[in-house]
């Protein structure tokens, strides 16, 4: 059982690359491009926040090609 209380990690691709006028909006995430896509990588609070981010995804009209929860290794071994 995994009895973390800290934010898990996760990676978001989106289609696309994006600007900083909507980077602005996702701070809590690091961005970068990969074959003209965008990556998001960063640490989200709970379930809720992460309907949150997908929402704002929503609501931008972008595109979600991928979206997957990063384990370290502390996390694996809790599990």
């Amino acid at each position: 059982m995994n009895t973390r209380i800290d934010a898990m990690q996760y990676e978001i691709k989106v289609e696309r690359h994006l600007g900083p006028g909507i980077a602005v909006l996702f701070p809590e995430f690091t961005l970068s491009e990969d074959n003209g896509d965008t990556v998001m990588r960063g640490n989200v609070s709970d379930q809720a926040a992460l309907h949150g981010v997908l929402g704002r995804i929503r609501d931008l009209g972008l595109t979600l090609v991928s979206l997957r929860r990063i384990y370290d290794e502390y996390t694996l071994h809790e599990q």
